[in-house]
């Protein structure tokens, strides 16, 4: 038996290749949607990839389940568990084996068994692999967004990111069951999870690939509990804000994403369709470096910066699904890792983009400020801390307000208009972003606070306490 294990930074997501050397066959388990690396990969190692599966509908990355078996001739696998409203709309037209708890599958020589583990989602399964060639007994579980390293998955996405709700408690009830029954399992299974650290599907993923068991039955929080209401109480504090672009996501994986031959190639525009795309109200974003776009902008343009590996995540939350999408690039190069970035999460209809070309023209600079000058200041600005909720009751600048930075569309209504408004993060970089989205609605005075986080808090007065942060629909 041979696994393979890939990982994309981007979105903190694991997917996985089990291949049988004897038969020369392989699956495929939670494939992202760039699927020639699975084909490639089991090529080098005498393999065909032949089954193709996924744990449940994702949330936060489009699945390449779809489009790999169409690609490979492989047979896919899904749930059929769960309620009716979150089963797969496409699995017929797919052709797809419905995988029910108890089901199992021969890869070669490997046992695939069918656990249903609901929580994260209703539909959600594990698969347990056993080499029939070497033992009679399970090797590991692939958990997917159950069970991860040091956490377990959020029961909350259905109600959070897709409206449906009162579903968050039944899934965490749901989630206890399913550690009660993991406890029985043996301790030297091998689990392999479907995310890592920066995944926003948990609130404290650790940062190694894989873990044993017996190793989580003895520091996973999860397994400490033994009353379900006191585990429900925990598993819903504290999670980190569900990226918006979520809803979409769940609702492209449950109808079948579009093949990537589907799509629309990309066309380098000039600067007169950038300012005639603004001047429409297009949202285009600047995927240009921190530096770059403090020095030097478009007006109206948002700053994202490619440099950091999740930027995805933050177009998800500004990104509207229903119209064209435009984005600023360094360079011609870059385009085929930032389309890979976007296609991940589902920003499919990519009209065109624009590079050096663009700068010739009226730009504009973002007005930034120090910790040191804002401290003569602090009676005269609004303070805007877009950190996540949790961390701002860790610590904040004294008088800050909180609205994490992808809830801004929604909560415009509670910034001033009189004042200037300074915007702070841990770092400068999604104060950047919020930064540079206020000004392009009209907001003038607002500065980026670029100071780190042991930054502003050397030298301002800091506080403790909840965020200031209403519950929004």
């Amino acid at each position: 038996m041979l696994i393979k294990y890939f990982y994309d930074e981007r979105l903190a997501q694991a997917s996985y290749l089990v291949g049988c050397a004897a038969t020369g066959e392989a699956l495929v388990i939670d494939p992202e949607r760039d699927v020639e690396q699975y084909i490639t990969t089991a090529a080098a190692h005498g393999l065909r990839v032949t089954h193709v599966t996924e744990t449940h509908i994702h949330a936060d990355f489009v699945s390449g389940a779809r489009e790999l078996a169409a690609l490979s001739g492989a047979t896919l696998y899904l749930s059929d568990m769960g309620t009716p409203e979150w089963k797969y709309a496409y699995a017929d037209s797919a052709g797809a084996v419905l995988l029910r708890e108890g089901d199992w599958w021969m890869v070669g020589k490997v046992k695939v068994e069918v656990l249903h583990t609901p929580g994260h989602t209703p539909e959600h399964l594990s698969f347990m692999i056993t080499d029939t060639a070497v033992a009679d007994k399970p090797f590991g579980v692939f958990t997917g967004d159950f069970l991860f390293v040091g956490d377990v998955g959020r029961p909350d996405l259905l109600e959070e990111a897709a409206g449906m709700l009162g579903t968050k408690e039944i899934g965490a009830r749901q989630q206890f069951a399913t550690v009660q029954r993991f406890k029985h399992l043996p301790d030297y299974l091998q689990i392999f999870p479907g995310h890592g650290a920066g995944s926003a599907c948990g609130k404290a993923l650790g940062a190694v690939p894989t873990t044993t068991l017996g190793y989580e039955k003895l520091f996973n929080p999860a397994f400490q509990f033994e009353d379900e209401a006191a585990f429900v109480a925990w598993l819903l504090e504290g999670q980190p804000e569900a990226p918006r672009y979520f809803a979409q996501m769940k609702h492209v994986n449950k109808y079948g994403a579009a093949l990537r031959s589907e799509l629309p190639v990309p066309q380098r525009l000039e600067r007169p369709q950038l300012d005639a795309l603004l001047a429409e109200g297009a949202f285009v974003a600047d995927f240009r470096s921190e530096e770059s776009f403090r020095r030097a902008h478009i007006p109206k343009t948002i700053s994202i910066p490619a440099t950091s590996p999740n930027f995805s995540t933050y177009v998800g939350w500004f990104v509207d699904y229903n119209k064209p999408f435009y984005f600023v690039a360094e360079r011609d190069l870059d385009l085929p890792e930032l389309l890979s970035a976007l296609r991940a999460i589902g920003v499919d209809d990519v009209r065109g983009y624009f590079t050096g070309n663009a700068l010739h023209g009226q730009t504009d600079t973002l007005p930034l400020i120090d910790a040191e000058s804002l401290a003569g200041r602090l009676g005269e600005v609004f303070l805007l801390d877009v950190r996540g909720a949790t961390e701002y009751a860790e610590a904040h600048i004294s008088g800050a307000h909180n609205i994490p930075v992808g809830h801004l569309p929604r909560r415009l209504a509670e910034l001033p208009s009189d004042k200037p408004i300074v915007v702070y993060c841990a770092s400068g970089y999604r104060s950047q972003i919020a930064a540079s989205w206020l000004r392009a609605q009209g907001y003038a005075q607002v500065m980026n606070l670029p100071d780190s986080k042991a930054a502003w808090m050397q030298r301002l007065p800091t506080e403790r306490g909840r965020a200031h942060m209403e519950k929004t629909p």
